[in-house]
């Protein structure tokens, strides 16, 4: 049986440039992104061959550097195989456009990798300006002078760690230390409005300007963001807002939940949080609901988010909102009473920016009226600010309270057990019950499982007894008091 072998033959130099380029074009497509292809190589036009030396048009400088950077590898490979082992290639750098008054300008620009030393035209814009437009500052002005939109006064020192947010606040500072170099890339932080994603957000970025001084940092609201993109449409420049964007090593990105409802400014964020992302650059975004509760999103996009960490800020606790408040105090040059910053954290637990507006209105009320910031202010200005700060005081509030101070579940003041922190803590929720509100003894005992008037009469007698007695329970009792009184 005879065999015939077969010698494989490279197919010859194709002559034409455009069938050249699309023959190109073919095979970079086959080797990455469709978003990537449609990015950087569906603008690109060839313009001439000569002597397997391929000349192509790009849309702008910055275009060319990024094709360079990345590309270039895949580019030569390509062209080797379509044209030769000799195959070179030569960029046409399209200028500034003159507003169809004359044609666009253009540079011929060898490509340095090929062994050419030629240099771009010395007046070729700088990477921000020229044609690149920068949707944050005036043309011209390059990428080290783009004011990164953050407010100086949001910084890890006036950001007051608790419980409530100390996982947020630790990952947002190790962010800052090392931005793009840990695994928690993005960040997500996530909460109710008012309680401080904002404050972290650009504190993380003040951070990062103030130790990586060559990092550019930029803080933009996702609202400005769809506007900008908007904006870049209606001109034709939307090449040149995702370039702009694709060049920030740290992108801070507040409230991505009014991305809902927005495909096509998903997909473009979506090129963009994915470019940023493989090159290691850091993204902080925030939301006022977790990444799982978003509605209306790009499933790719979602996965996205949850790529690195989410961290919620919770609402502060009642410690946390004093030192808010003594914070602030002593950043306004403010002294109040430790009764009267107590009476304001303890009313208002639900935002931390309406405990710091009460605290202005509080000041301002007192300078207004030359009155001294006493708790009878204090009362007068929060029920009269703060809506939710009124609360009808009743057993259940009174009980929940101490179960709160000597920290006993809530069903236990109910059950007949006979421990004594357990009974002693029972006992003092019917002395109170009986001082702060309109119950009859006979009601007040329903409360607690079911007990009769002459038990309630027992045990505030044993209370009143332990007050004149015990001067530590009586300090206690006290500070009971203080807490029911200012919900009043």
């Amino acid at each position: 049986m005879s065999t015939t072998s077969k010698t494989q033959t490279l197919p010859l130099p194709t002559e034409n440039y455009e069938t050249a380029w699309n023959n190109i074009l073919k095979i970079i497509k086959d080797n990455i992104s469709l978003q990537a292809f449609k990015t950087w190589f569906e603008p690109i036009e060839a313009v001439k061959l000569e002597k397997n030396i391929l000349t192509i048009q790009v849309p702008s400088q910055f275009f060319y550097e990024w094709i360079e950077e990345h590309y270039i590898s895949l580019l030569r490979k390509t062209m080797m195989r379509e044209l030769g082992k000799d195959a070179k290639l030569e960029y046409r750098i399209v200028m500034e456009k003159n507003n169809g008054k004359k044609p666009d300008t253009t540079i011929d620009l060898p490509n340095e990798k090929t062994g050419n030393n030629k240099n771009p035209d010395v007046n070729a814009p700088a990477i921000i300006g020229g044609s690149v437009k920068n949707p944050f500052i005036i043309p011209g002005l390059k990428k080290i002078n783009i004011d990164p939109q953050l407010y100086a006064a949001y910084t890890f020192d006036t950001f007051v760690e608790g419980d409530c947010n100390r996982l947020a606040r630790s990952a947002g500072f190790a962010v800052a230390q090392k931005p793009g170099g840990t695994s928690f890339n993005p960040l997500v932080i996530y909460s109710a409005v008012g309680l401080g994603k904002t404050h972290l957000a650009q504190a993380i970025g003040n951070h990062i300007k103030n130790l990586h001084s060559g990092k550019t940092v930029l803080y933009v609201q996702i609202e400005k963001f769809a506007n900008q993109f908007i904006d870049a449409m209606k001109n034709g420049h939307i090449n040149d807002f995702i370039h702009f964007y694709q060049l920030i090593d740290v992108l801070i990105v507040d409230d991505i939940q009014f991305l809902a409802g927005k495909p096509k400014i998903q997909e473009i964020f979506f090129t963009i949080f994915n470019h940023l992302h493989q090159s290691q650059k850091q993204l902080v975004l925030t939301s006022d609901r977790p990444v799982k509760d978003l509605q209306d999103m790009d499933e790719r996009l979602l996965s996205r988010f949850k790529w690195g960490l989410s961290a919620d800020l919770q609402v502060p606790d009642f410690e946390t909102r004093i030192a808010i408040l003594e914070k602030k105090m002593y950043a306004d040059g403010i002294e109040l009473s430790r009764e009267v910053v107590e009476f304001v954290a303890y009313n208002i637990n639900t935002n931390v920016r309406e405990l710091e507006g009460a605290l202005t209105s509080l000041l301002a009320q007192s300078v207004l009226n030359k009155k001294e910031i006493d708790v009878e202010l204090a009362k007068k200005i929060v029920k009269n600010f703060v809506k939710s700060v009124t609360r009808e005081v009743s057993v259940e509030f009174i009980q929940k309270t101490v179960c709160e101070f000597y920290q006993i579940p809530y069903d236990k003041l109910k059950e007949k057990t006979r421990k004594r922190h357990v009974v002693q803590a029972r006992q003092l929720s019917m002395y109170l019950a009986k001082n702060f509100t309109k119950n009859s003894l006979k009601s007040i005992g329903k409360h607690f499982g079911g007990r009769d008037h002459s038990t309630v009469i027992h045990s505030c007698q044993a209370v009143q007894n332990m007050v004149d007695t015990d001067i530590a329970f009586k300090e206690e009792v006290t500070e009971l008091e203080k807490k029911i009184s200012m919900s009043l």
